[in-house]
């Protein structure tokens, strides 16, 4: 009897373990603070509301692109100890990414990947990954204020940075970009470049700055009307501190994304673009390098 009784009692907690895990959410107020409506997956524990972008008209490469095939945005509420976490992909078009990322940020939210879906799509679609954890309302209202402001910059309210530049025309100093960035770079084809090295291992092996392991800003135009574009080479847990400071700077953030695999410590890479006087742009990176642990004047 004793045994049948030891069995049983195993079983029942075998059962309790393998049975879904009961989940308290107020769905309704993380609807009504998202905007969006969801559904909740018992198996999982898992709240998901989501955003068709069924406003834009996407072509790619002859093929009419609709929500269900990818342009759907969408946030996913799961509790974790004595917090929630969120995960959430963004559907944007190039004009609104960097408008929605820093409200995503000042939000307190994290965005933790920004790149392509497609290849001949027109307009160009780009998705951005968003998380955080915390307290439940605070971030459904994050999530809210991210889907309304890619409500906000649609049909073409967003912004599009242009300016007339030729680097054969250049005619910045680099030596005041250099005071700011306290590393100096080479001037070639009226472009000024400036590389800052880091590493990794893989494979065993040390991978440097020669291999793709480095950060690097190259300017031109001149000193009250310049362009800057490069990559950042950072670790993962730079990258939030990086798009902030790149965003407080009007500094816009093209692709997060990785460029290896399998190294120690994890790189990721993140691409930028700027538009401005060059010392103004030069200061914007100077606060993103010094979120890193890379302050700038390490060797290329």
């Amino acid at each position: 009897m004793r045994t049948f009784i030891a069995v049983l009692a195993l079983a029942s907690a075998a059962a309790a373990l393998a049975a879904p895990r009961q989940v308290s959410f107020d769905t309704g107020k993380i609807e009504e603070l998202t905007g969006a409506k969801g559904v909740f997956n018992e198996t999982e524990g898992v709240f998901k509301v989501t955003v068709p972008r069924s406003d834009l008209t996407v072509m790619a490469a002859g093929v009419r692109l609709t929500p269900p095939m990818g342009l759907t945005s969408w946030a996913a509420f799961k509790p974790a100890s004595k917090h929630t976490v969120v995960m959430g992909d963004m559907v944007l078009l190039e004009d609104q990414v960097n408008a929605v990322m820093s409200v995503a940020l000042d939000s307190g939210l994290e965005v933790t990947a920004l790149h392509n879906h497609f290849f001949w799509d027109s307009p160009k679609v780009m998705f951005m990954h968003i998380g955080g954890m915390g307290e439940e309302a605070r971030l459904a209202g994050a999530v809210g204020k991210v889907f309304a402001k890619i409500k906000e910059t649609s049909g073409g309210k967003g912004d599009v940075p242009t300016v007339d530049i030729d680097p054969a025309k250049s005619s910045l100093d680099p030596k005041k970009i250099d005071a700011i960035l306290g590393k100096s770079g080479e001037l070639k084809d009226g472009v000024y470049k400036v590389t800052m090295g880091r590493v990794t291992t893989m494979h065993g092996e040390t991978m440097g700055s020669t291999m793709g392991v480095n950060t690097w800003a190259a300017f031109a135009g001149s000193d009250d009307k310049a362009v800057v574009d490069g990559d950042f080479a950072m670790l993962e847990s730079e990258l939030q501190g990086i798009l902030k400071a790149l965003r407080g700077a009007g500094i816009n953030v093209v692709a997060i994304h990785h460029h290896m695999t399998g190294e120690s410590p994890r790189v990721i890479f993140l691409h930028y673009w700027g538009i401005g006087p060059a010392e103004q742009l030069a200061k914007g990176l100077r606060a993103a390098l010094d979120r890193t642990g890379n302050s700038g004047k390490t060797s290329r």
